[in-house]
């Protein structure tokens, strides 16, 4: 389990310095030297969340963020959060935060959908996994 742990740490410390660059999951199990279907499959173990989600996620807050801080055009933002289309990226972006782009920018209220995963807080991988058996009963 430990080693599990270092590994998923490995994963979200490339994905943190690498996150405004191109990321998949080919160059993320190079990197740790796994398969990046048991890369996944423990990621999502002991996280609660697939690694694209949790990468997807974390662009978009961060995107998010910017939004709310810069007068950066929404363009550029998408661009940035490794978006080809400004058309992707508002689709995306209502997926998590419920408004478009620039409806966001106007509400000028940052919150964030995705912090970075810390493996110290072990608890709130139980909790993320008991929601994730909820929304499957759920549905």
């Amino acid at each position: 389990m430990k080693d599990q742990k270092e590994v998923i740490k490995k994963v979200i410390d490339y994905i943190e310095e690498n996150l405004e660059k191109e990321i998949n999951l080919d160059n993320i199990s190079k990197n740790t030297g796994y398969s990046k279907f048991h890369l996944n499959r423990i990621f999502t173990e002991q996280t609660g969340i697939t690694i694209y989600k949790y990468l997807q996620n974390r662009r978009l807050t961060i995107a998010a963020e910017k939004l709310v801080k810069t007068d950066k055009p929404i363009i550029q933002i998408a661009y940035e959060a490794g978006y080809d289309t400004q058309q992707s990226f508002s689709f995306a972006f209502k997926q998590v935060y419920l408004y478009p782009p620039k409806t966001y920018r106007d509400i000028g209220i940052f919150m964030p959908k995705q912090n970075r995963i810390s493996m110290s807080y072990s608890c709130m991988f139980k909790y993320y996994r008991f929601i994730a058996e909820i929304k499957e009963i759920a549905a």
